[in-house]
Order: structure tokens, then C-alpha cells, then sequence
């Protein structure tokens, strides 16, 4: 079976390096002790393999018994593996459905992460609710998301909406749909009121708030949690605000050319969030939105301690920027087939009290 659609256009860029991931795959399979091995079967975009997939990483993965296949998306997936879990990021409802229907006849494979749990994230109205609704007050700071306006239609009434929900100038604005594309992760930074009517709906609207130009960017991966710097945008002054006017397009601010980690930062804008708060905060959202794998993007309110806002929450981030990952990932797929191990042995134990009972 073909896949068509969304998945089918990457078809022609990326078939030439499946075929060799698949001979290469097949290779490993054979040379591979069968009882070290854990499985992991992948399907990601080009540039996701590209930036996940490093050499360190796929040789400490060997290393480990972690055998990493390429899955082919000309196939049904029914007639590949075995496998012990399967990686994906790819968009499109057919990949979804098909991906769906496989957990649903193999509930033995770890499926990362649910395709509905991962749609959660597509939109950013439903992306912050989950931090909108939390009460993290006993855990050394308070975590919130900025005031915001959804527009679904309509940029002309854009400067009248705002007047209405009393949002204060300048504005974040972010495109409402996060697709994967460069478009969805444009940002916009808007000075004055007429001005707004230029942006192109639908979109969310954000107060900026100040927070020192540094932005924490929080890794999830299972229950670990690993926090970075970046550089972000810098303060707003009134000064800024009474001479500047229109709407400005920024690039993206947590890339990895803008690493805050090695700079001489003013401690108060360089400590980071609390670890309680941390990770209280990860669990919640973990158990809300039933992610395994995903990242936070967090700012501290500028002149404040502990006060932060939580601006961007995106599924499979880019792990290939983070420290260590290599390690942090290959322990997390270990962990599934050690808990099953567990499983497993727990079962064999009661079935063995009950014979000899």
C-alpha cells in the first residue's frame, strides 16, 4: 500500500536514503544477538532523521541493544517489525489513522506518543490551556501563560478585539496552527494598535512580557528533564514604545546558534526555574496531555523570581541540540523493555504461588 497525501510528497527527496536505511536494516537485524535486541522502529521527516538520528547517538543506541529501523512507508506497517516500540513524526491524517489502528492490534508496542494526544499541540489555544489550568503556588514559584487573544478571522477587527480584551502593547503575535512549517513557528512582535490590522489570522496574541532577553528551554523526555538557556527577544521599554511603531518579524529565538549557556548573564536573569517547580510542572503536563516527549518553552518575568510564564510547548523537539541527549534517550527506550521485564516477571511469579498453592 502507497501512503498518499501529506505523507506521499516526501516520497521522491527521501526514497533514495530509505532504500539504504532498509539494506541497512536488514544487515543489522541479522548481525544482531536476539537477546540483547530492542527493536525501535522510525518514522520521521528527513530533516527530524537528519537532526535526531547523529552518529553518537545511533552508536551508542547499537551499543546499548538498541536496534534503530527505518519504517518504509510504501508497506503496511502490519507486515513490518517485530517491533518494541515505535518512534514517529510524521503529520498528515492518514499517517495518523494508520498509526492509530496499529496500537490499537498491537497493544504489546510502545507507541511514541499517541497521534490524538499529540494533536493537542497543533493548536496553541489548546497547547497553553493545560498550563492555564494549573496551580503550581507550592513549588518555590508560580507558572502562568500571558494574557492572550485568539483570532480566528477577519485582521481588521484585530485592533478593536484587542481594545476589548484590554491586552496591553507591544504584542507577541504566532500563527494558531503549528503544522511543523517554518510559517507556524513565524513570530511577530507589534508596537501599535493600527498596525495589527497587517497580521494574518488566525493567530494568538500575547502580551510581551519582559524577561531579561533569556528564555528556558525545558526537555521532556519520560521523566527526565534537562533545562538550556536561550537568547530571546530583550526588553520593551516605554521609551521603545512611544518611538517605535509597526510590526516586526523576529527569527526563531530558542535555535541553537543562540545559546545562552557559556554567557555573562546577570544571575537573576540566568537562574534557573526552581527543580521543584520543574518538575512538578512536567508531571502535570505529562499526565494532562499524555506526552512522552516534548519541550517547554518558559521566560521569568523580568525584576521577579519566581514568576514564569510558559510561551510554547512543541511535540519531539530538536533533541540533537540538547546536552547529553544521546545518553538520556537510549536510557529512556531501555526503560520501556526493563518495566515490561518487570511486568513479566511479576506475572510468572503470582502464576507460580498459584500452582504451588
Amino acid at each position: 500500500m502507497r501512503l498518499k497525501g501529506e505523507i506521499s510528497h516526501w516520497r521522491e527527496e527521501e526514497e533514495e536514503e530509505e532504500e539504504e536505511e532498509k539494506r541497512e536494516s536488514e544487515v543489522n537485524i541479522l548481525a544482531f544477538p536476539q537477546q540483547q535486541k530492542v527493536v525501535v522502529g522510525y518514522a520521521l521527516t528527513l530533516k527530524k532523521k537528519r537532526s535526531f538520528l547523529q552518529p553518537k547517538f545511533e552508536r551508542l543506541a547499537r551499543n546499548k541493544g538498541i536496534l534503530l529501523v527505518a519504517i518504509d512507508l510504501n508497506r503496511p506497517l502490519s507486515d513490518q517489525g517485530p517491533f518494541d516500540i515505535i518512534l514517529h513524526k510524521l503529520l498528515g491524517k492518514e499517517w495518523c489513522e494508520i498509526i492509530e489502528d496499529y496500537g490499537k492490534n498491537h497493544p504489546e508496542v510502545t507507541v511514541l506518543d499517541p497521534p490524538d494526544a499529540i494533536r493537542h499541540l497543533h493548536n496553541r489555544q489548546s497547547m497553553l490551556k493545560d498550563v492555564a489550568d494549573l496551580d503550581l503556588s507550592d513549588c518555590h514559584g508560580r507558572v502562568g501563560v500571558p494574557r492572550q487573544l485568539f483570532v480566528m478571522k477577519d485582521p481588521l477587527s484585530i485592533p478593536d478585539e484587542v481594545t476589548k480584551a484590554g491586552l496591553c502593547l507591544p504584542l507577541v503575535a504566532k500563527p494558531l496552527v503549528v503544522d511543523g512549517s517554518a510559517k507556524s513557528h513565524q513570530l511577530f512582535l507589534a508596537y501599535d494598535q493600527l498596525s495589527l490590522s497587517k497580521l494574518e489570522p488566525p493567530l494568538v496574541l500575547q502580551e510581551f512580557v519582559n524577561h531579561g532577553g533569556v528564555l528556558f528551554k525545558i526537555y521532556i523526555i519520560g521523566d527526565a528533564i534537562k533545562v538550556v538557556r536561550r537568547f530571546s527577544l530583550p526588553n520593551v521599554s516605554k521609551c521603545n514604545l512611544a518611538k517605535d511603531a509597526g510590526v516586526f518579524r523576529f527569527p526563531r529565538v530558542s535555535s541553537s546558534a543562540s545559546s545562552a549557556d557559556d554567557a555573562d548573564l546577570d544571575p537573576g536573569i540566568a537562574e534557573l526555574p526552581p527543580r521543584p517547580l520543574l518538575e512538578k510542572l512536567a508531571r502535570e503536563l505529562r499526565r494532562r496531555m499524555g506526552l512522552r516527549l516534548f519541550n517547554i518553552d518558559m521566560i521569568r518575568e523580568y525584576g521577579s523570581r519566581d514568576v514564569f510564564y510558559v510561551i510554547d510547548i512543541n511535540y519531539f523537539p530538536g533533541y540533537g541540540k540538547m546536552p547529553d541527549y544521546e545518553h538520556i534517550f537510549t536510557d529512556f527506550l531501555l526503560g520501556f523493555e526493563q518495566n515490561k521485564f518487570k511486568k513479566r516477571s511479576a506475572t510468572q511469579l503470582v502464576e507460580v504461588n498459584i500452582h504451588c498453592t
